[in-house]
C-alpha cells in the first residue's frame, strides 16, 4: 500500500512540473492542493489520511493543536531551512520527522529591486496610463544615482541588495543590532550609527532582517515618522517587522513617498484587507521566493527528503 503525500499551497500548479516525482510513484501517491486552507479544523480533516505533507515556507502553521490531530503523519517537509510556525516538540512527540530544503537568496534580491525600481519610476501608474489611453507621462521618476539606500540588515540577502545599489551609484548604508563596522566595510557600505539615523538619512529603506523577539515591530509609528517625505520603504522579509497599522496610517496620510511590500500579516491577503486599496503602495503576493529555479530546488529537495526518509536516513532535518 502506497503512502500518501499532500503538497499544500501549489497556487500555480507548478509543484509536479518542478521536480521528478516519478521516482516516488511506486511507494508514494502525491496529491497537490492549489487553494490555501487557513482553518485548522478544515486542514486537520483534509490531512487526516496523509502520511507526508510538503508545505511552502511559513504559510501554514503546524502547532501542537494540529499535529496532535494528524496521527498518520510521519514526515513534514517545509521549504527552506528555518521555520518558525512548526511546533518541533509536538512533532517529535508524535513521531513526525521534519525536514527542510535549500533556498536561494537570488529571487528575493531580484524582487527587492523590482519593487524599488517600480516605485522610483512609477511603472504601474505609467503603464496603466499608457494601456488605458491616459495621460502621456504623468509622473516624474526618482533618481537612484547619488541617492542613499539604507539597509536594515546586511546578511546574505541584504549584502547582495547592497551590491546592486552600489552598481547603480547609490550611497549605501546599513544597520542592525549587531552589525559591525568591519562587516559593513567588507561589503563596501557605511555603518549607520543607529536605526534612527539610517531612517532619517535614507532615500530608500529596504528591510532584510530575520523575524525574532528583538526585531518584531522594529518599525512602528515613531520610526516611520523619521522617513523623509520623499523616501520609499521596501519590505520583502517579514510583515511583522513593521507595525501594519502604523504602515497603513502612514501611507494613507502621505507621510512618505511610498512602499513596496511583498509580505503581509495574513496570507493570502483577504479580499477586503485595507492594504489592497492603500495609496502609495506597490504590493505583490509574497513573490520573493517564487521563481523557476527556486521551485526546482524546493520540490527537488522535497523529493530527496522523501526518498531519504523512506530509506530510513532522513536528510536536512529541522528542529
Amino acid at each position: 500500500m502506497r503512502l500518501r503525500c499532500a503538497v499544500l499551497d501549489d497556487f500555480q500548479n507548478a509543484a509536479l512540473g518542478s521536480a521528478d516525482w516519478s521516482v516516488l510513484e511506486d511507494r508514494v501517491e502525491v496529491v497537490t492542493f492549489n487553494e490555501h486552507i487557513a482553518d485548522e479544523n478544515e486542514l486537520a480533516s483534509l490531512l487526516a489520511d496523509f502520511d507526508i505533507v510538503v508545505t511552502l515556507r511559513e504559510r501554514v502553521p503546524f502547532p501542537a493543536t494540529l499535529l496532535d490531530r494528524l496521527p498518520r503523519l510521519r514526515l513534514l517537509v517545509a521549504s527552506g531551512m528555518r521555520n518558525s510556525v512548526i511546533d518541533y516538540a509536538a512533532a517529535e512527540r508524535g513521531g513526525v520527522t521534519v525536514c527542510g530544503t535549500a533556498s536561494s537568496a537570488t529571487p528575493p534580491v531580484e524582487l527587492t529591486w523590482a519593487l524599488l525600481l517600480g516605485l522610483a519610476r512609477n511603472l504601474v501608474t505609467e503603464s496603466n496610463g499608457l494601456r488605458t489611453g491616459g495621460r502621456w507621462q504623468s509622473t516624474v521618476g526618482a533618481d537612484l544615482h547619488g541617492r542613499r539606500l539604507g539597509l536594515l540588515g546586511l546578511g546574505k540577502i541584504g549584502s547582495r541588495v547592497a551590491q546592486v545599489g552600489l552598481a547603480f551609484g547609490m550611497r549605501v548604508s546599513a544597520w542592525s543590532q549587531h552589525l559591525s563596522k568591519e562587516r559593513a566595510e567588507e561589503v563596501g557600505v557605511e555603518l549607520a550609527a543607529s536605526k534612527e539615523e539610517l531612517l532619517r538619512d535614507s532615500d530608500f529603506v529596504s528591510i532584510h532582517l530575520a523575524l525574532g523577539d528583538r526585531t518584531r515591530g522594529l518599525l512602528g509609528a515613531a520610526e516611520l515618522a523619521l522617513l523623509k517625505p520623499t523616501a520609499y520603504l521596501i519590505n520583502t522579509s517579514r510583515a511583522a517587522l513593521v507595525d501594519q497599522d502604523a504602515l497603513l496610517a502612514a501611507l494613507r496620510e502621505g507621510r512618505f513617498a511610498g512602499a513596496g511590500i511583498d509580505v503581509f500579516d495574513i496570507e493570502p491577503l483577504p479580499a477586503d484587507h485595507p492594504l489592497r486599496t492603500a495609496p502609495r503602495l506597490l504590493a505583490t503576493p509574497h513573490l520573493g521566493y517564487v521563481s523557476q529555479a527556486n521551485y526546482a530546488t524546493y520540490y527537488g529537495h522535497a523529493v530527496e527528503d522523501i526518498q531519504a526518509f523512506l530509506a530510513g536516513e532522513p536528510v536536512r532535518r529541522l528542529g
